[in-house]
């Protein structure tokens, strides 16, 4: 007997009740309006570069006490109905911000959003699926988003305003990732990519 993958299965749908009492062994997935939406796995690539990411920001804003970063699976709820959540593969919770989430170690998903979300673009992101992305988002109030291309090794850096993100740019090599949200990092793509 064949073994199919949880999306060949049927589409699983959800409201916010049936959400709140969901058990299932996925993990990695987000639900748009409502339907659950398994997320691909990543390659090799997409790791490596997820963990040097993470490893340079996460001694920086320790060194700083700055805040929090963490990496998917972690739910964040866009809307309750039609229920929508997104899972970044980066996030990234200020210290500034403590109060909001501080009581809520306990909880497996946030309703308030990410100071900063960072997001290792796949082969099968199309546009409209990341224009969605951006706009779930720019409602849910995320400040500031780094696209990372991992095959081009190039970064955009979005920046929210009140119609939308703007871009402040693709970075790559020894160029410094600006950043309006990490005050004082000194970041470049040459350092996450040296050891690829």
């Amino acid at each position: 007997m064949p073994i199919t993958a949880p999306h060949e299965q049927g589409t699983k749908r959800l409201n916010w009740e049936a959400y709140l009492r969901w058990e299932d062994d996925l993990t990695h997935y987000e639900i748009i309006d409502g339907e659950v939406h398994p997320l691909p796995t990543p390659t090799f690539k997409h790791q490596l570069v997820q963990g040097e990411l993470f490893e340079r920001l996460r001694s920086y804003l320790r060194t700083h006490r700055l805040g929090v970063l963490l990496a998917a699976p972690f739910d964040f709820v866009v809307r309750r109905e039609p229920l929508r959540t997104r899972q970044p593969d980066l996030f990234f919770l200020s210290s500034a911000r403590e109060a909001e989430w501080r009581d809520r170690l306990n909880e497996p998903r946030f309703e308030i959003a990410p100071d900063l979300v960072i997001e290792l673009l796949s082969p099968s992101d199309t546009y409209q699926r990341w224009k969605e992305k951006l706009q779930d988002y720019h409602h849910l109030g995320v400040r500031e988003v780094w696209a990372v291309d991992v095959e081009a090794g190039e970064i955009e850096v979005l920046v929210r305003e009140e119609g939308g993100y703007r871009s402040l740019g693709w970075f790559s090599g020894k160029q410094p990732v600006p950043t309006q949200v990490l005050t004082g990092l000194t970041l470049t793509l040459a350092e996450v990519f040296e050891n690829l």
